[in-house]
């Protein structure tokens, strides 16, 4: 019972932490919802006729760190919603090597276009008290729908430096809000101020050409205008890497991202 009553005193406190910190408990962003942005002077869209590929693996060589273990004792609620012994997704890497949650994007090259904007939101869950997807990407005022799916008090914490941060309380099981995010960035950390094992990363770009490399390690990036281009590949321990890639009209490329526990090297 005294377990019970310091639990639900924490849950109390970081709740009225986590109001106070979004203005009153508003579920609903300040921030507008997508628009189109005016085409700069001179800016084009692409011909599809003539785009490619980017394809590619992202590899750790050498053996894998081993991830944090969590421990949920803490909240009795997600122990239940768990099933065994838990760990973090830092190192997501599969029996021959290959790393997953890598951000892959254009980072330089694209010149002048203007982009259609995104058929659709993206999704953020907070479900067996752990945030999916664990890295993402989405368009600047692309929407953000951010649920909660566990019967527990979460609170999403975005720690962002080039846009405004800001930190919700979802204390109820289905609770949904959404945000967008005005600049670009790459990456914003997500933290829950309540489970301090809950995190995500989201990358905020004003084009579409971005991944996130699967367990395989793979990832593919469509539909380039032909250019050279630098990409980066962005993880949250092992830090980025860049490569150079020229793509000639509707033609496919492959990139290969070696990735090492002590540091990193990029190979074409």
């Amino acid at each position: 019972m005294r377990l019970r009553n310091v639990w639900v005193h924490v849950l109390g406190v970081a709740l009225s932490a986590s109001v106070a910190a979004c203005g009153g408990g508003s579920q609903e962003s300040s921030a507008p919802a997508a628009t189109t942005a005016k085409p700069a002077a001179g800016a084009s869209k692409i011909d599809p006729s003539t785009a490619g590929d980017i394809k590619g693996t992202v590899t750790l060589t050498g053996a894998a760190p081993k991830n944090e273990p969590i421990r949920m004792n803490a909240d009795p609620i997600c122990i239940k919603q768990t099933n065994g012994p838990q760990s973090q997704e830092t190192f997501t890497v599969s029996g021959d090597g290959k790393l997953a949650n890598v951000f892959v994007y254009v980072k330089d090259g694209l010149g002048n276009y203007v982009y259609d904007p995104p058929s659709a939101g993206a999704k953020l869950d907070q479900h067996g008290c752990r945030y999916t997807p664990h890295v993402f990407g989405v368009r600047v005022g692309q929407p953000i729908e951010i649920i909660n799916s566990d019967p527990t008090l979460h609170n999403i914490h975005a720690m962002p430096k080039a846009n405004p941060e800001f930190n919700n309380g979802q204390p109820i099981q289905g609770m949904k809000m959404t945000h967008t995010f005005k600049a670009k960035e790459v990456m914003v950390p997500f933290k829950c101020d309540v489970h301090g094992w809950m995190n995500a990363y989201v990358g905020v770009l004003d084009h579409p050409y971005f991944a996130v490399t699967d367990k395989s390690g793979k990832f593919e990036i469509k539909a380039l205008p032909p250019g050279t281009y630098t990409l980066e590949a962005w993880h949250e321990k092992l830090g980025t890497q860049t490569a150079s890639v020229t793509l000639g009209p509707k033609e496919s490329k492959d990139v290969t991202f070696s990735f090492k526990p002590s540091g990193a090297t990029a190979t074409n």
